[in-house]
Protein backbone atom coordinates (compact mmCIF):
# COMPACT_ATOMS: atom_id res chain seq x y z
CA UNK A 1 0.00 0.00 0.00
CA UNK A 2 1.23 3.28 -1.08
CA UNK A 3 1.64 5.98 2.34
CA UNK A 4 0.72 9.58 2.55
CA UNK A 5 4.64 9.71 2.84
CA UNK A 6 6.18 8.08 0.20
CA UNK A 7 3.79 10.43 -1.66
CA UNK A 8 6.16 13.29 -0.52
CA UNK A 9 9.14 11.64 -0.82
CA UNK A 10 8.52 11.34 -4.83
CA UNK A 11 8.04 15.09 -4.60
CA UNK A 12 3.90 14.52 -5.77
CA UNK A 13 3.08 16.92 -2.72
CA UNK A 14 4.46 18.66 -0.48
CA UNK A 15 3.46 17.17 3.12
CA UNK A 16 1.24 14.57 4.35
CA UNK A 17 -1.40 16.91 5.54
CA UNK A 18 -1.83 17.79 1.73
CA UNK A 19 -2.16 13.80 0.40
CA UNK A 20 -4.81 13.32 3.23
CA UNK A 21 -6.57 16.54 2.56
CA UNK A 22 -6.77 15.94 -1.04
CA UNK A 23 -7.17 12.13 -0.35
CA UNK A 24 -10.40 12.97 1.86
CA UNK A 25 -11.88 15.71 -0.84
CA UNK A 26 -11.59 12.94 -3.70
CA UNK A 27 -13.47 10.34 -1.23
CA UNK A 28 -16.25 12.69 -0.47
CA UNK A 29 -16.94 13.93 -4.13
CA UNK A 30 -16.57 10.04 -5.13
CA UNK A 31 -18.91 8.61 -2.42
CA UNK A 32 -21.95 10.82 -1.87
CA UNK A 33 -23.35 7.89 0.41
CA UNK A 34 -20.61 8.54 2.82
CA UNK A 35 -20.87 12.11 3.04
CA UNK A 36 -24.96 11.55 4.05
CA UNK A 37 -24.00 8.95 6.35
CA UNK A 38 -21.44 11.44 8.07
CA UNK A 39 -24.11 14.03 8.19
CA UNK A 40 -26.72 11.73 9.91
CA UNK A 41 -24.00 10.70 12.22
CA UNK A 42 -23.10 14.25 12.70
CA UNK A 43 -26.85 15.52 13.57
CA UNK A 44 -27.60 12.11 15.64
CA UNK A 45 -24.11 12.72 17.89
CA UNK A 46 -23.37 16.46 17.75
CA UNK A 47 -26.48 18.36 17.36
CA UNK A 48 -25.80 20.32 14.22
CA UNK A 49 -28.92 21.20 12.50
CA UNK A 50 -31.13 19.86 10.20
CA UNK A 51 -29.47 22.57 7.45
CA UNK A 52 -26.24 21.82 8.47
CA UNK A 53 -26.55 18.08 8.32
CA UNK A 54 -28.17 18.73 4.53
CA UNK A 55 -25.07 21.10 3.32
CA UNK A 56 -22.58 18.37 4.42
CA UNK A 57 -24.54 15.85 2.68
CA UNK A 58 -24.79 18.23 -0.63
CA UNK A 59 -28.57 17.81 -0.42
CA UNK A 60 -31.11 20.35 -0.17
CA UNK A 61 -33.42 20.87 3.15
CA UNK A 62 -36.18 19.22 1.81
CA UNK A 63 -34.27 16.23 0.40
CA UNK A 64 -32.60 15.78 3.91
CA UNK A 65 -35.81 15.57 5.38
CA UNK A 66 -36.77 12.91 3.49
CA UNK A 67 -33.49 10.85 3.91
CA UNK A 68 -34.40 10.95 7.69
CA UNK A 69 -37.32 10.09 7.71
CA UNK A 70 -36.27 7.05 5.59
CA UNK A 71 -33.84 6.12 8.13
CA UNK A 72 -36.75 6.39 11.17
CA UNK A 73 -34.93 9.42 12.45
CA UNK A 74 -37.40 12.02 13.53
CA UNK A 75 -36.17 15.89 12.19
CA UNK A 76 -35.43 18.38 14.97
CA UNK A 77 -37.57 21.46 13.99
CA UNK A 78 -37.28 23.79 16.16
CA UNK A 79 -37.89 23.90 19.89
CA UNK A 80 -40.29 21.55 21.48
CA UNK A 81 -41.11 23.73 24.40
CA UNK A 82 -42.06 27.22 25.26
CA UNK A 83 -39.03 27.02 27.78
CA UNK A 84 -37.07 25.82 25.08
CA UNK A 85 -37.82 28.40 22.49
CA UNK A 86 -36.90 30.88 25.11
CA UNK A 87 -33.74 29.61 26.06
CA UNK A 88 -32.80 29.86 22.59
CA UNK A 89 -34.18 33.22 22.33
CA UNK A 90 -32.27 34.28 25.54
CA UNK A 91 -28.46 32.69 23.82
CA UNK A 92 -29.21 34.44 20.40
CA UNK A 93 -29.75 37.80 22.14
CA UNK A 94 -26.82 37.01 24.54
CA UNK A 95 -24.68 36.11 20.59
CA UNK A 96 -26.00 39.21 19.16
CA UNK A 97 -24.88 41.47 22.66
CA UNK A 98 -21.09 40.45 22.17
Amino acid sequence: MITPQALVNAGLYPNEQRVIQEAMRILWQERPKLRIDWAIHQYQTDEISLAKAATIAGVSFDRMKEIFIDRGIQPRLGPETIAEARQEMEELEQALAR
